[in-house]
């Protein structure tokens, strides 16, 4: 998600992965800092080897949702949003099985019809460390409402993510969207 302040938000809340269920945070400052907040130092590790920040910061990182309201601290980021009725590419998205989404060769099917719809999405790529990665998206609903407040500064309402963030391979939906992926890395050459 983007705010009115010019820093673009990207959540992760994850239910399964190698490290257990976890969140973590990543910001880009209108300055263009790239910056990763996450729980533990091997969460830390893993995420900055895969994406590239300027700053890592090891903090606590709670994700709840009660009611449809999503609650995020991580450090000295607060945040809320709430997510509205799924599209028809929501729709359709939903349809798809999760050993389907788990699959790169998907992954490589649905990258241009990605970029075509959702501009500076992509579902496949490489990453840091000689790492491959694919999204096998499930679903995808707009953000209706936000607030976030990060270092005590309001970062303001919802904006679009503009310009887009430059973590990795790829951007995330230009419109304020909770999109759920299956994210496959593939471990390059150790």
């Amino acid at each position: 998600m983007g705010t009115a302040s010019g820093t673009r938000i990207v959540l992760g809340a994850w239910l399964h992965s190698p490290f257990g269920p976890f969140g973590d945070v990543m910001l880009e400052r209108a300055d263009g800092t790239r910056m990763l907040l996450a729980p533990t130092p091997k969460t830390a590790d893993f995420i900055s080897g895969t994406y590239v920040f300027d700053t890592v910061r090891v903090v606590p990182v709670d994700v709840r949702v009660k009611d449809g309201v999503w609650i995020v601290t991580a450090g000295s980021l607060g945040l809320r949003f709430t997510t509205g009725r799924r599209g028809l590419l929501g729709l359709l998205l939903c349809a798809v099985p999760g050993a389907l989404a788990r699959r790169p060769a998907w992954c490589a099917l649905t990258d241009r019809p990605a970029r075509v719809l959702l501009r500076g999405v992509r579902t496949r790529g490489s990453a840091g460390a000689g790492r491959r990665e694919s999204y096998g998206a499930q679903d995808l609903r707009p953000i209706r409402a936000m607030s976030a407040v990060f270092e005590g500064q309001d970062l303001g309402a919802a904006a679009p993510v503009e310009p887009p963030v430059r973590f990795g391979f790829g951007s995330v939906p230009r419109k304020p969207t909770m999109t759920r992926v299956t994210t496959t890395v593939t471990l390059g050459p150790a």
